[in-house]
């Protein structure tokens, strides 16, 4: 379930976030049909242990009831991300509201029409992808598909979503490096859990200058404004 912008990236992103490929040099071809729906991936060597790591499958809280297959879920303990103390895993306050009005500027069918996710990477405050679909899933899973493909690390990079922060949300951006998570919404339980366990900054119910930090405290530079008369 798709709206179909770059479904090839999608599904580079969905297979680098499943982690059932692990080098995309691995990957000689991605083939989209859209007359059966669907897109054929072809690789150079096969998946190894591909129906070990299929084997259980998890419903996703995103829409569309995507799946999230359990070693994805118990492999936490894998992944790293750059600690708070490099000033390029930092966000500043002024950054922060530079991203929220790069995307209150953002031409999008979230703010025309809604029944969409939209999903941004940032780098501080200068937005360089924005993607829509139908879920926030996608979204994510689309940008992690162009940063793979385009070398991209994400050790300074922002994540920005229009959707809830959920604990495959929050293992999604952390898998491909990305320590600073915004939200428009909210948090879930699980999904704060997973970020205070990873060491990832949840930033939510963030519009305009108003903004939530859920946790990751220690990579926010605060700059509060002065009293207005």
């Amino acid at each position: 379930m798709t709206l179909g912008a770059a479904p090839e990236l999608l599904v580079l992103g969905y297979l680098r976030n499943q982690r059932l490929v692990e080098r995309i040099d691995d990957i000689d071809s991605i083939t989209v049909d859209w007359s059966v729906n669907a897109a054929a991936v072809k690789t150079r060597a096969g998946i190894e242990r591909f129906d070990e790591k299929t084997a259980k499958r998890v419903v996703t809280t995103g829409c569309g009831q995507g799946t999230v297959f359990g070693e994805l879920m118990g492999d936490l303990d894998s992944i790293s991300l750059p600690p708070a103390s490099e000033p390029s895993a930092r966000l500043s306050q002024a950054a922060l509201y530079g991203l929220l009005d790069a995307v209150r500027l953002q031409e999008s069918t979230y703010k025309s029409a809604g029944s969409v996710h939209g999903c941004a990477l940032f780098r501080q405050s200068e937005l360089l992808l924005f993607m829509e679909d139908v879920g926030r899933h996608n979204a994510i899973d689309t940008i992690a598909g162009w940063m793979w493909l385009h070398g991209v690390q994400g050790a300074d990079k922002i994540f920005y979503t229009t959707g809830r922060l959920t604990s495959e949300m929050v293992i999604k951006s952390a898998q491909m490096g990305v320590p600073i998570v915004v939200s428009r919404s909210g948090v879930t339980q699980m999904g704060h859990a997973v970020a205070t366990k990873l060491g990832l900054a949840l930033f939510g119910r963030a519009t305009n200058r108003h903004f939530l930090c859920y946790c990751g405290r220690e990579r926010f530079d605060a700059a509060p404004e002065a009293a207005r008369a």
